[in-house]
């Protein structure tokens, strides 16, 4: 990789805090000491994640496979649920601080190490009043419940039990909008508020939630989807609950759009960033950290950007001749667009079979590059036309109990004007050897269960997207990218993470409007007004999750190059792969120091 990181940059990607593992650190774990100690660690550990899946379950256990906690929606916004939350992490923290960690053996020390830094980093944005943004439009509890309602997404439903699980989740959602509403007033008092951009996406969110017929409510689609092997008894009773629950849901939804429309979008902010709200610097400061686990200042990040979209559109640049292009750089994105040739498909299914040819030829390549490969294979399946029109192509994660697989959404909402050109990176990255490999392998490796199901958390983000986003560099060693339209997909899914760096950065720490970063992303992807604002409002409501992907990836990619260097002919890439992967999701500094462990013991 062509490299263009200043000094200050590389020297926080490479040499970020955790401390080095010696291989010789460890003390003998027959003695009663380390015993005692490491029994602390695993109960400490467990009561971590109990309390962090309890206080969000749909995100911290449902999105990660964990089915236990499906009928518990979670009240993470209430204050009080939120003060006693991070006075628990306070409390874990201090009695893991207790313990010697010189009787712990390496593997105890590993989950000692990665526990702490996960509660510090929960503890980091504890001063700033993340609930009183309990809403925005592009991830909220409503929509992520009716998203639920097909029944093949993270919720599956196709027991009795799974129907009551997911009615009791129904339940509870009433009293969280009425928690929204009271937060969204006290942030009105205290100047948190969205700004009217993203409340004017919401509106229309919401409204299509509502439906006055019970029966015509999303919410109640899972019984118009009743499996036929259901008895009377709970046909009877889940049809009365869930028309029940759907008349409360519209209930609190119209309250909820009410007061949106008449006072929560007068009262919203024209700024785009999180500089604008009450101590917002540190607030975004903060976000950074915990998305990308370094301390990287956004001037920084934003100075990286510049140079990463300078250096991949020199790349481009060399590549459009190639594809038989020699017109502007600017337009190079909307010629590809236009070409008839990169929109082969006439039907759903032939999208679907293109996507399945590419993974068996990735398939083919994984051993010559890991050792290390999960059981569960990859399901590849069409985006729910429920949720086609507004979802991105995606992947969730294979459940742990075996109740749905691994899967790769494909969103098709026009197969003939599906093109062919990002296919591949695409593959790569939302499955394998991205996102699936690594989350398959979660499940299946001895992990404690906070480690096991730590994928969706902001502080994984760096690890999650960082491979995810170095996986899809692995299509060049695969010889995939020898495709002249494929490596295009690839570099302008590579430009799209740098662009980021730049537009989060420029909005939420330069002041940087709305506008002005739409017109970048437009200048420097080549993307339509609605496709850039789009992105933008995204960045808007979630500071600092953009960055990880890049920052991410350089990091995995320049330990690579370390370990490259100093071990010569005894580098492999299947060695180097399972030592990225082997302990599970890694914050950023303790994968460093992994692998600067190996690194030594390689020698």
């Amino acid at each position: 990789m062509n490299r263009t990181m200043n000094a200050a940059i590389l020297a926080a990607l490479l040499s970020a805090g955790a401390p080095i593992l010696s291989a010789h650190a460890a003390t003998t774990q027959t003695s009663p000491a380390a015993s005692s100690a490491e029994r602390q660690v695993d109960r400490i550990a467990a009561r971590f994640y109990d309390a962090r899946a309890r206080f969000d379950p749909m995100l911290y256990a449902t999105a990660n496979g964990d089915s236990r906690y499906d009928d518990q929606i979670g009240m993470a916004i209430d204050p009080k649920v939120r003060a006693r939350y991070f006075a628990h992490n306070h409390r874990l923290l201090d009695d893991l601080q207790k313990i010697d960690k010189t009787h712990l053996s390496e593997k105890a020390r590993l989950n000692y190490d990665i526990l702490a830094f996960e509660i510090r980093a929960q503890l980091d944005l504890a001063r700033f009043p993340e609930h009183l943004l309990p809403l925005n439009h592009f991830d909220n509890i409503p929509s992520n419940l009716a998203n639920y309602a097909s029944g093949t997404g993270s919720q599956p439903l196709a027991t009795p039990a799974q129907y009551r699980a997911y009615l009791s989740r129904l339940e509870q959602l009433p009293a969280w909008i009425d928690q929204a509403i009271a937060n969204m007033k006290e942030g009105v008092k205290k100047g948190v508020v969205q700004p009217k951009a993203i409340t004017a996406k919401m509106l229309p969110q919401f409204r299509q939630l509502a439906a006055t017929d019970p029966e015509a409510s999303i919410f109640y689609t899972p019984i118009k989807n009743l499996p036929a092997g259901f008895s009377d008894a709970d046909r009877k009773s889940l049809t009365a609950g869930y028309r029940q629950a759907a008349q409360r849901i519209d209930a609190a939804l119209a309250r909820l759009n009410t007061y949106l429309e008449k006072d929560y979008l007068p009262a919203g902010r024209t700024t785009a960033g999180y500089g604008a709200l009450p101590d917002g610097a540190a607030w975004y400061q903060a976000r950074i950290r915990n998305n990308t686990n370094l301390d990287l200042t956004p001037a920084e990040i934003h100075a990286l950007g510049e140079k990463e979209v300078a250096r991949i559109q020199q790349q481009m640049a060399t590549l459009a001749p190639k594809l038989g292009y020699d017109g502007p750089l600017k337009a190079f994105p909307q010629w590809v667009a236009a070409q008839a040739r990169f929109k082969p498909f006439k039907t759903d299914q032939e999208v679907l079979e293109r996507y399945r040819a590419i993974y068996a030829a990735v398939e083919a390549k994984l051993p010559q590059y890991f050792s290390l490969l999960p059981k569960a294979k990859l399901d590849i399946q069409l985006e729910p036309e429920l949720t086609r029109a507004t979802a991105s192509d995606h992947y969730t994660p294979v459940a742990a109990d075996g109740s749905h697989p691994g899967v790769f959404w494909a969103v098709v909402n026009d197969p003939k004007e599906y093109s062919t050109v990002g296919m591949t990176s695409l593959l790569l990255h939302e499955g394998v050897p991205g996102h699936h490999l690594h989350a398959a392998l979660l499940k299946e490796l001895p992990l404690p269960d906070f480690r096991k199901f730590f994928t969706e958390h902001p502080s994984a983000a760096a690890y999650t997207e960082g491979w995810a986003l170095y996986c899809e560099t692995l299509g060049r060693d695969f010889g995939l990218y020898d495709d002249p339209a494929a490596y295009y997909g690839h570099l302008n899914d590579e430009l799209l993470r740098a662009v980021r760096l730049v537009v989060d950065t420029g909005m939420h720490a330069q002041g940087w409007s709305r506008e002005q970063a739409v017109k970048y992303m437009m200048d420097n992807l080549g993307y339509n007004e609605a496709r850039a604002s789009n992105q933008i409002e995204r960045y808007m409501v979630w500071p600092g999750q953009a960055l990880a992907y890049k920052v991410g990836a350089l990091k995995i990619l320049d330990l690579r190059a370390r370990a490259q260097k100093e071990l010569g002919p005894k580098f492999t890439f299947p060695k180097f792969h399972a030592v990225v992967l082997g302990d599970g999701t890694l914050p950023l500094p303790i994968l460093q120091a992994q692998v600067e462990k190996w690194i030594q013991s390689e020698k």
